[in-house]
């Protein structure tokens, strides 16, 4: 990924619930462009993969482990028809198997993934109660909980204290810290048609373009995303964006405003009262 993350799903959204996108196409993020490998600079971001109740693959996002079972991602990642998730933690790059079989539930439907090992979990999946597919940037919140025992890398993502964030000022001095595992570039015209994603753990440093306002209303952050800063692109929606170089979660990735991965991209905020009363209550999880 560069330093654009977008974790986008190839949607273009209806934006008939939100008179602030008018005129706006929006579509799910996907992965980081102009970023840098992370490493391990964060076990605890994973790339997922999701799946029908037949076990053929759907699609695949980024998402972040809150506790040994709890992984936030973008509620456009876990919608119908998906039925369970698969998660890696691998740095990458995750190179397709080519001796892939449809053995074990661990491995079902995970066509040119590498299956079953320690690295990777499957999981149920859990979609914001108040979900809309027509307006998905409204409440873009999903989870997947990981079977078994789970898994601990030593250390996790947090989740921001309740309306924290209207304290942040929009400027290139409030950054943040975007992980994910998209692509690193999409070219979506036809003379040049190609998408560079290598399904690599990268990191990117955008800068806060927008809130509590113009086109993200109180529910989204807009970010820079751009050749300077880095950003997101398809296969980071779910991703993380942390606050500065914390492990606090400012939000999920969640969409982009073009499907070249440019310009600027949209984080849906964490830190408001739905989101986090959902997550306490069902998951047990606080800031």
């Amino acid at each position: 990924m560069s330093t654009r993350l977008r974790g986008w799903r190839a949607l273009a959204a209806a934006l008939t619930a939100a008179a602030a996108l008018v005129a706006m196409t929006v579509t799910p993020a996907a992965a980081i462009t102009n970023g840098t490998p992370d490493g391990n600079g964060h076990p605890y971001v994973g790339l997922m993969t999701a799946h029908a109740s037949n076990g053929n693959y759907l699609w695949r996002c980024s998402g972040t482990l809150l506790n040994a079972h709890v992984f936030v991602t973008a509620g456009h990642c876990t919608e119908a028809p998906a039925a369970y998730a698969v998660v890696f933690f691998d740095t990458g790059p995750i190179i397709p198997d080519p001796a892939f079989t449809l053995v074990t539930r661990s491995c079902v439907g995970i066509a040119g993934y590498p299956c079953g090992g320690p690295n990777s979990y499957t999981g149920a999946i859990f979609t914001h109660p108040q979900f809309d597919t027509n307006a998905f940037f409204l409440h873009d919140l999903g989870v997947v909980v990981l079977d078994g025992a789970g898994k601990n890398p030593g250390s996790f993502g947090a989740l921001p204290a309740l309306n924290s964030e209207n304290a942040l000022h929009p400027g290139r001095s409030t950054t943040f810290t975007s992980v994910g595992y998209g692509l690193q570039a999409s070219f979506p015209d036809a003379a040049s048609r190609k998408n560079v994603g290598i399904r690599q753990r990268l990191v990117a440093h955008p800068w806060l373009h927008q809130i509590n306002g113009g086109i993200v209303g109180d529910y989204a952050l807009l970010l820079s995303n751009n050749a300077a800063s880095g950003g997101t692109c398809f296969g980071d929606s779910g991703g993380p964006n942390f606050i500065g170089t914390s492990n606090v979660l400012a939000g999920v990735t969640s969409f982009g405003l073009n499907i070249t991965c440019g310009g600027t991209g949209g984080v849906y905020r964490l830190d408001t009262a739905d989101d986090l009363t959902w997550l306490a209550n069902t998951f047990g999880v606080t800031p």
